[in-house]
C-alpha cells in the first residue's frame, strides 16, 4: 500500500449471495466518512476478489456473506496469503454464526461485524487497523 490521503476500501458480497443491502449501506458509510470505496457488488469469486484488490491497491478488504459462504472467505484469505498481500485487514459482515465467526479469525479475518453494529464502530475499527498497519510497515 503506497502513502495516500485516504483509506481505500473494497467492498464485495462473496459467492452466490444475492444480500446486497448490508454492504451497500457500510460502503455509504464508509464514503460519507471520508474514504474510498471500491464496491464490486454481488456474486463475486474468491478469485475476482483478489483481483480487484490487486489491481486497486487496498487498506481494507471487507467481505459481506449471509449465505453460509465461508469457505469462499477462507479461500480468499489463503489467494491473499499466496500472493503476499496478507498483511491487508479483512473484515467480514452479516449473518454469521459464532462459530463460524471463531473459525474466520483463526483463519485470518482481522474483525467481524453483526447486523447490530454502529456506524462508528466499523469505522473505528478500519481507522485504527490502518494506522496500526502504517506504524507496523515504518518499524
Amino acid at each position: 500500500m503506497g502513502k495516500r490521503e485516504r483509506i481505500k476500501v473494497l467492498i464485495s458480497v462473496i459467492g452466490l449471495d444475492g444480500h446486497s443491502t448490508g454492504s451497500e449501506v457500510v460502503s455509504r458509510i464508509l464514503m460519507d466518512a471520508g474514504m474510498e470505496v471500491v464496491y464490486l457488488g454481488i456474486y463475486q469469486t474468491p478469485e475476482m476478489i483478489l483481483q480487484a484488490v490487486i489491481q486497486e491497491d487496498v487498506d481494507v478488504i471487507g467481505i459481506s456473506s449471509h449465505a453460509s459462504n465461508y469457505g469462499q472467505i477462507v479461500e480468499l484469505l489463503g489467494l491473499l496469503k499466496k500472493n503476499d498481500l496478507d498483511d491487508i485487514c479483512v473484515i467480514c459482515g452479516g449473518t454469521i454464526p459464532k462459530q463460524q465467526m471463531q473459525e474466520l479469525k483463526k483463519k485470518g479475518v482481522s474483525e467481524i461485524f453483526v447486523p447490530q453494529s454502529t456506524s462508528e464502530s466499523i469505522i473505528n475499527y478500519i481507522v485504527s487497523s490502518v494506522k496500526r498497519a502504517n506504524v507496523s510497515s515504518i518499524n
